[in-house]
């Protein structure tokens, strides 16, 4: 029994971890409609960020997370500004091939400045070992990641329902003429949203590389997690993506540990279940 429980909490965090790396897709993706599949791109920017400043200037690993965020975030806001506020109106095809070629284009970026092999850093020591609950061992880094999950969701849930920004958003999307009119301000709304997403990607990003580690490819690694993730809880809901995700982790490594022969296909069987019966997601609005 301390074993199941133990791989039970194991595919939770793991969950929690894809949920880190997604809610900022769910927000750009279920709020702007914007199919961002450079997503994946700014989560690997975070990880370089965190790595930068860990193994080349020293810092400690805690000190980074702040930093993963904001340095995503304000060089998101620059791509916005630039490149792709441009292509909002153009067509699903076109977001499509514009934000997957922007992911090719930063993982040669990343190749060039950092090369092509798997980077790790070096973790706090009372985040390496086992906290002991209720008889059951659990690692120290994926209590952590379980923690800073329930935070995230609560204050990306309270500031998007509850705030008047997350007011102008939902009044910006649902009809950017009226908006206007009203006198808001679409584009500098749009580019603090998608700024804020893809913050929670490179946040996401540097929480990722103890388990999931950190190389130039790790945009396109991710890419299709994250949007099974924001499939299956549904489009605009935040709530949703948090569990999608608790339920895709641990079915993933619940799947793992009974049936180690299927690998990860349960995950992919999970999804085209759920979404045969409800094709909108969880908790999907449209």
């Amino acid at each position: 029994m301390s074993q199941i429980l133990a791989v039970l909490f194991d595919g939770f965090a793991y969950g929690m971890l894809l949920f880190l790396l997604s809610v900022g897709l769910s927000v750009t993706l279920g709020l702007m409609n914007f199919i961002n599949l450079a997503h994946g791109a700014f989560a690997m920017i975070g990880g370089y960020v965190t790595f930068a400043l860990v193994s080349l200037a020293g810092w400690p690993f805690l000190a980074t997370l702040p930093f993963a965020f904001l340095i995503t975030a304000i060089i998101a806001a620059g791509f916005e500004v630039l490149l792709f506020r441009r292509i909002y109106q153009s067509g699903e095809l076109n977001q499509v091939l514009f934000t997957i070629g922007f992911v090719f284009s930063m993982s040669a970026v990343a190749a060039y400045l950092f090369g092509t092999v798997n980077q790790s850093v070096k973790m706090p020591e009372f985040l390496t070992g086992f906290i002991e609950l209720a008889g059951v061992k659990l690692p120290s880094y994926r209590i952590f990641l379980a923690a800073i999950a329930l935070v995230v969701t609560i204050i990306v849930v309270a500031g998007l329902e509850y705030t008047r920004f997350g007011a102008m958003v939902r009044a910006s999307v649902d009809n950017q003429k009226v908006a206007r009119g009203l006198g808001l301000n679409v584009s500098k709304i749009f580019a603090l949203t998608f700024a804020i997403g893809s913050g929670l990607a490179g946040l996401g990003g540097a929480l990722s590389i103890e388990i999931l580690s950190l190389d130039p490819s790790f945009g396109f690694h991710i890419l299709v997690l994250v949007l099974i993730v924001v499939a299956v809880g549904g489009l605009g809901s935040v709530w949703g993506s948090f569990v999608a995700a608790a339920c895709l982790g641990i079915f993933d490594v619940m799947g793992k540990y009974l049936f180690p022969e299927l690998g990860s296909f349960l995950i992919y069987l999970f999804m085209v279940v759920l979404l045969f019966y409800k094709p909108l997601g969880l908790f999907g609005k449209r």
